[in-house]
C-alpha cells in the first residue's frame, strides 16, 4: 500500500433506471431513486478514491456507512457520487460523501473502509463456518 493522500477525490454517476429504484431493491413501494443504490454509488465512489493507492492483491472492504439520503430522484436522472479522503490512519481510510442529482444535493455522510489482501480475505470468507 502507497501512502494514502487526504484530500484524494472520486466521483462516479449513473442514470435512475428500473433496477435502482426503491420499489425494485425493496426498500420503499416509489419509482424514485433508493437509499441503498444511493449507499452503493457512493461506496463506489470511496472505492475510486482509494484504488490509486492499492498494491496489487489488495482491495477495500467497507466497515462502516453513515448517511443521510435528503432528496427525492426521479426515474432517468443521473446521480452523482463523490468521495473525498478525510482521514488515513494506516489500513483505515475514513471518507466523506455525498450524491447530487441534475437538481441539487440529495445526500451526504461519511463512509469508512479497510485495506485488505483480496486472496487471503476472500479465502478466509470462503472458508468460513467450515470445520
Amino acid at each position: 500500500m502507497k501512502e494514502i493522500l487526504v484530500g484524494e477525490t472520486a466521483e462516479v454517476y449513473t442514470r435512475v433506471t428500473t433496477d435502482k429504484l426503491a420499489i425494485a431493491v425493496g426498500s420503499g413501494s416509489l419509482k424514485v431513486f433508493a437509499t441503498p443504490s444511493m449507499a452503493a454509488l457512493m461506496e463506489e465512489a470511496a472505492c475510486a478514491a482509494v484504488k490509486p493507492f492499492l498494491d496489487e492483491n489488495e482491495t477495500t472492504v467497507g466497515t462502516s456507512l453513515h448517511i443521510e439520503h435528503t432528496s427525492s430522484t426521479p426515474m432517468g436522472m443521473t446521480v452523482y457520487a463523490e468521495a473525498e479522503i478525510i482521514e488515513a490512519n494506516g489500513r483505515e481510510i475514513v471518507f466523506k460523501v455525498s450524491a447530487r442529482d441534475d437538481i441539487g444535493e440529495i445526500g451526504h455522510g461519511t463512509h469508512r473502509r479497510f485495506v485488505v489482501h483480496a486472496d487471503k480475505f476472500q479465502n478466509k470468507t470462503d472458508t468460513k463456518g467450515i470445520m
